[in-house]
């Protein structure tokens, strides 16, 4: 008799010490090679409740990296990255990961996060699917938002979207970016409100 075994997904924070399968992990997951400041950003303690590596059974299969920014008064999460390794999607990884970066920043007193926002290649369909199932809606398109792409993007470039998301907590929005062939994006945000 055979007895099965649930996964174990877990998070952890991001240290000097893993930083390097940040790093793998980021070049295996987008198309962009990220420059030494978004790493050392990565670490601040500001945003260790939002910026993750993701195990499954103790194995590192993806990051989430957000940062904090302040504009008009108010404190928004921006999710910079979140990918998980082509091998271990569909298994709940990505919904699991977004939504502890949600519980952090609806639970976060200081600072007081008022919205959350991502951006998303317009051409990359599984990403917009993905944020719209958590609330997020689109918002805005932006033309020629990303210049560093390799490999460049075809020819025209795709659309780019932004999305808005109401959700079941209090005041709050949200973006991310998610990989995908063109130069477009589309802004994506989600309101939470507080209880």
């Amino acid at each position: 008799m055979s007895t099965k075994t649930t996964p174990r997904v877990s998070f952890s924070s991001l240290t000097t010490n893993n930083l390097g399968t940040v790093r793998k992990l980021n070049s295996v997951l987008f198309p962009i090679k990220y420059s030494e400041k978004f790493y050392q950003d990565i670490l601040s303690p500001d945003v260790e409740g939002f910026c993750k590596l993701v195990y499954y059974n103790d194995v590192p299969v993806g990051t989430i990296c957000c940062r904090l920014e302040n504009k008009d008064n108010q404190v928004g999460l921006y999710l910079m990255t979140m990918g998980i390794l082509a091998p271990y999607r569909s298994r709940g990884l990505g919904s699991k990961t977004l939504e502890s970066v949600l519980t952090a920043a609806t639970s976060s007193a200081k600072p007081k996060i008022d919205k959350i926002y991502l951006h998303v290649q317009i051409s990359n369909n599984d990403a917009k699917r993905f944020y719209e199932k958590h609330g997020f809606k689109e918002v805005e398109i932006y033309k020629g938002y990303y210049k560093k792409i390799e490999p460049p993007p075809p020819q025209p470039n795709p659309r780019s979207i932004k999305y808005t998301f109401m959700s079941r907590y209090p005041t709050m929005m949200q973006s991310g970016s998610m990989k995908s062939m063109g130069s477009k994006r589309s802004r994506f945000t989600r309101v939470i409100t507080r209880k």
